[in-house]
């Protein structure tokens, strides 16, 4: 088997998500791959926002809008820069999380998607769907799920 030469990771700027971020990140130092942290947000504005919060609580981790999902990036980037990777690739990217997620992995030609296993069994996950289930169900690549919790 040959070494991963890309690996995606998404990040919504959950503790989980980070953890995540620093597994891949020293995953691709040991493979010498490149780095692609991915944020999906959706552009809920006004009452949205306020609904989406109310309903999913301490679960409401879904970026909205563009400024949120940069300075999410900003910080993946800091945290995999910590556990040694350079200059990882960002990428904030307008969409439902999976899709996005997917999508970027396919077109950055990674081979490796990399996810935190927040939501995996919370009630926001059972009701929502968990984007760590939908994203290993769904990708057609290899997928590491980062215990975090």
């Amino acid at each position: 088997m040959t070494a991963y030469r890309t690996i995606a990771v998404g990040t919504d700027g959950s503790e989980s998500s980070l953890v995540a971020v620093e597994r891949a990140a020293r995953l691709a130092v040991g493979c010498g791959a490149e780095l692609v942290i991915v944020c999906a947000y959706q552009p809920l504005r006004g009452p949205d926002v306020a609904r989406a919060q109310d309903q999913l609580g301490d679960e409401a981790h879904q970026v909205v809008g563009s400024a949120p999902a940069e300075d999410t990036l900003l910080t993946a980037r800091d945290r995999a820069r910590a556990r040694g990777f350079g200059d990882p690739r960002t990428v904030a990217v307008e969409g439902e999380p999976v899709a996005s997620l997917i999508r970027v992995a396919a077109e950055t030609s990674a081979e490796l998607l990399v996810v935190g296993n927040r939501g995996l069994r919370s009630l926001a996950g059972r009701i929502l769907g968990s984007v760590p289930g939908d994203v290993a169900r769904k990708s057609g690549l290899d997928v590491l799920i980062v215990h975090t919790t």
